[in-house]
């Protein structure tokens, strides 16, 4: 996955995937009967887990000097804290200090309703709505003799809460650096989930494939690859599927598309287990592929190779990315970022998230630490004709990178 750019991707409402459904039954196609869940024994993070997170950000919060920190809803949120919940107008936020238990900020008829999935020892702080609830903050941290030390926010906290802390008095810092140095390291259990998730994600491919048709168009192929990716275990994130040209565009086009002869079928699709994410992309051709196609499709995944394989402890991430472009130039490719050749980035980090920090592009100096978790998508686009990308993720282990799921070993078996 690229960009999380929902308009263009194939979302489907529950009354569109069953009229698709109603057309193409879901059964397995290899004859191993139908398909069944492969998650109940899928373990979901512990309340434990997350204290232990929320010890994590202690930790480099005081280091750091930081007195607490503010998360709004998110992935961030439930990371730490557990709660699942949605942002509005109206302020919900966890505050984790440098010392003790965190507390909630909510208003006063959430409350019930946010104290469901609240996971860790927290006081929840309720305002009603004619009251300040940045204010309530403010005077919870001055309580707690906070208040003359910085309060960091997580990254993609928004302008009017960043905006309420400072003028309620309060020293606004980023909160990136912590908020990182905790979600970039995976523990055992955040990676048997995504591995789970990747699982999941390869046994629906392995289903819908053979059932692809020649006229089918994206969302036809998107409902089969979201149905049997709900009735294998995993929820269904995003299911993108770009036909012909379309494939040379990554995040596709407008124009409309069917599944036609001698012609590219892209399918980048994923899903979650438990909050834990896959992202798995695969290229083939419907029909046979013309030798202008296999030549590219064996470039790009030479292309992935060679990002694994610069993939070692300690290296910056962007020499990943460098290391593919170095091999795409002397293809005849970019140079760069230029095209036809490979337009985006080598990969991204992945998790609760789809796209988390840091990247595998050029200049990124972050280096490669076990716990980390990242996309292989190096792919290759030719405007006006066709684009391949594969993609698989791996996650950096004490003697290197290990992938969730294999990749393609040809253009003529792209899933093993």
């Amino acid at each position: 996955m690229l960009m999380p750019e929902l308009g263009r991707r194939t979302f489907l409402t529950a009354g569109a995937m069953s009229l698709s459904m109603a057309a193409v039954p879901l059964r397995a196609q290899t004859g191993s009967g139908p398909l069944r869940s492969l998650t109940a024994g899928a373990k979901p993070i512990t309340p434990a887990e997350r204290l232990a997170h929320v010890g994590k950000a202690q930790s480099l919060m005081r280091a750091a000097g930081i007195g607490s920190l503010l998360i709004e809803p998110g992935a961030s949120l439930t990371y730490f804290t557990g709660v699942q919940w949605r942002r509005s107008e109206r302020l919900t936020a966890a505050v984790v200090p440098a010392n003790g238990d965190a507390f909630v900020v909510t208003p006063f008829f959430e409350e019930p309703s946010v104290r469901e999935s609240l996971a860790i020892p927290a006081k929840i702080l309720t305002w009603q709505e004619d009251e300040d609830p940045l204010a309530l903050v403010a005077d919870a941290l001055r309580t707690r003799g906070l208040a003359a030390q910085p309060i960091a926010v997580e990254e993609t906290v928004r302008f009017f809460a960043t905006h309420g802390l400072g003028s309620a008095g309060l020293d606004v810092r980023s909160g990136a650096a912590i908020v990182r140095g905790c979600r970039m390291i995976k523990s055992a259990s955040e990676i048997a989930l995504m591995q789970a998730a990747a699982d999941v994600t390869m046994a629906a491919y392995r289903d819908v494939h053979p059932r692809i048709r020649r006229g089918m168009n994206p969302a036809e192929i998107g409902a089969m690859m979201n149905a049997a990716t709900a009735t294998l275990g995993g929820t269904p994130e995003f299911a993108l599927v770009l036909l012909g040209e379309a494939s040379a565009y990554p995040h596709g086009s407008g124009k409309p598309q069917m599944v036609r002869d001698n012609e590219v079928v892209l399918m980048d699709c994923g899903c979650t287990v438990h909050g834990y994410q896959s992202d798995i992309s695969r290229s083939f051709v419907f029909e046979t592929p013309t030798p202008r196609q296999r030549k590219v499709w064996n470039q790009m995944r030479r292309g992935q190779d060679i990002a694994f394989a610069a993939a070692k402890l300690g290296t910056p991430a962007g020499r990943v990315d460098d290391a593919v472009r170095t091999w795409y130039t002397r293809q005849g490719y970019g140079p760069g970022y230029n095209l036809p050749g490979l337009s985006h980035r080598t990969g991204h980090g992945i998790g609760m998230d789809g796209h988390e920090p840091v990247n595998l592009v050029h200049g990124e100096t972050t280096p490669l630490a076990p716990g980390m978790c990242f996309s292989n998508e190096p792919g290759l686009y030719l405007p006006g004709e066709f684009g391949i990308r594969l993609e698989d993720c791996f996650h950096m282990t004490a003697s290197g990178p290990r992938y969730f799921s294999q990749p393609s070993p040809s253009i003529d078996r792209p899933f093993g």
